[in-house]
């Protein structure tokens, strides 16, 4: 089945509110073997709107459509929608009930115009509001289907997940399904990523390989469409084995949350293993990354952030006069600030960071030149010298990913 998005709404062509529906949308369809072939955004014009559902029918089988289903009178989905297949609107008894019941329990006077909200198509399903008011719709005709959801997302995805995809597995059964897993690859650029696999990307079929460029690293989404799970893992398998022989040395994790940081802070539990961190460049960022992962405390009792050369002799105890000899963006600073805080921690591991973010040179040193040292207990002082681009938050931010990444090698041994 072919299936296109039309999302709704003025506020979405003007920027003031981010598509994520149609982003979660075409993932859950695609997991029931339903593609999208189309994704199109419209604004609040009745006229614009039935172009496009002109245009939408002879194209797709599944037309889905987010937002316009609220009480004002610029939401004109479900009446543009009723004139274009030439059914009346109706109201919803279950929905009017629940309608009642929430201006009761609130106190308030209800305005006629919420009534909008719970008229659905003549013939369609109805597709109860859990988290709002209004009704949603699967509309099915000798010309083609429609599914209407709300436009907030914490209306639309909780219809969807519990109303609207087992009604559509129910109404149009598919033996096959998209199934696919997420690769994540840090320490390689997308450019380089695709010629290594160019081959494999080129005479892709079954499985397919797409690539995805995020800050500092890179995902491949590899999808393969069989008739049941057990195959579809085959598939994957296969295909994952040849990926990781080419550029297995830069992979991480699987899956769109499993980020970096995740992963450390996993592999630092798992091995009984601390962490503290020493922070120039970075002022703190490594820190409060860290921070962000739940259950964090275990394994980072603290750090220091170190700015200047006064905090780096205060906090760490490092000798000032050793910064006149090799200057605090160095390699030698990085090494003693993280043999400094390991001890000061008494941690297994300590991270530090110095450099210059920019705009200007420091010391002579170009922007972007950071040096990063990871101190071991028992094992000696590893500093990499790096270069990294763009401005200074993106600087900041590929620091913290190596600092991550020279950590996770360290504790699976692939230093």
């Amino acid at each position: 089945m072919r299936a296109e998005i039309i999302a709704v709404g003025t506020e979405l062509l003007l920027g003031q509110v981010v598509n994520t529906n149609a982003t979660f949308l075409s993932e859950k369809l695609a997991d029931m073997g339903i593609e999208v072939y189309f994704h199109t955004v419209v604004g609040d014009n009745p006229k614009r709107l039935e172009e496009l559902l002109q245009l939408a029918d002879t194209r797709s089988e599944l037309i889905v459509l987010c937002g316009g289903l609220g009480p004002t009178d610029d939401d004109l989905t479900k009446n543009v929608l009723a004139d274009h297949v030439g059914v009346p609107l109706v109201q919803n008894q279950e929905g009017l009930v629940a309608l009642k019941a929430f201006f009761e329990q609130r106190q308030s006077t209800m305005t006629p115009n919420n009534l909008r909200q719970i008229e659905t198509l003549q013939g369609g399903l109805p597709l109860p509001n859990r988290t709002g008011l209004a009704i949603g719709c699967l509309y099915k005709n000798e010309k083609n289907n429609y599914l209407l959801l709300p436009g907030p997302p914490s209306e639309l995805k909780p219809m969807f997940l519990e109303q609207a995809r087992p009604l559509l597995e129910k109404e149009f059964p598919t033996t096959e399904r998209l199934t696919s897993r997420v690769l994540r690859f840090f320490g390689i650029g997308e450019s380089r990523l695709v010629t290594e696999l160019a081959e494999m990307i080129e005479q892709q079929s079954n499985p397919t390989i797409a690539p995805y460029a995020k800050p500092n690293e890179v995902t491949l989404r590899i999808t393969a469409k069989t008739e049941d799970e057990i195959s579809a893992n085959a598939l994957l398998d296969q295909t994952e084995a040849e990926i990781m022989a080419k550029v297995g040395e830069f992979f991480y994790g699987y899956g769109e949350e499993n980020s970096l940081v995740e992963v450390v802070v996993s592999l630092l539990k798992e091995n009984q293993l601390s962490i503290t961190a020493a922070e120039s460049l970075t002022a703190g960022e490594f820190q409060a990354t860290l921070g962000r992962v739940p259950g964090v405390s275990e394994v980072f009792p603290g750090g220091f952030v170190t700015y200047s050369a006064a905090t780096k002799a205060n906090f760490l105890g490092i000798d000032s006069t050793l910064f006149d000899h090799v200057g605090v963006v160095s390699e030698e600073c990085a090494k003693l600030m993280a043999e400094a805080a390991l001890q000061r921690a008494e941690t297994d591991y300590a991270v530090s960071f110095t450099g210059v973010a920019g705009p200007d040179k420091l010391e002579d040193k170009a922007k972007g030149t950071v040096y990063i040292g990871l101190a071991q207990k028992g094992k000696a002082t590893i500093v990499t010298e790096n270069h990294f681009t763009r401005d200074r938050s993106y600087i900041r931010h590929s620091a913290v990913m190596k600092g991550l990444d020279m950590v996770r090698r360290s504790i699976l041994n692939k230093n």
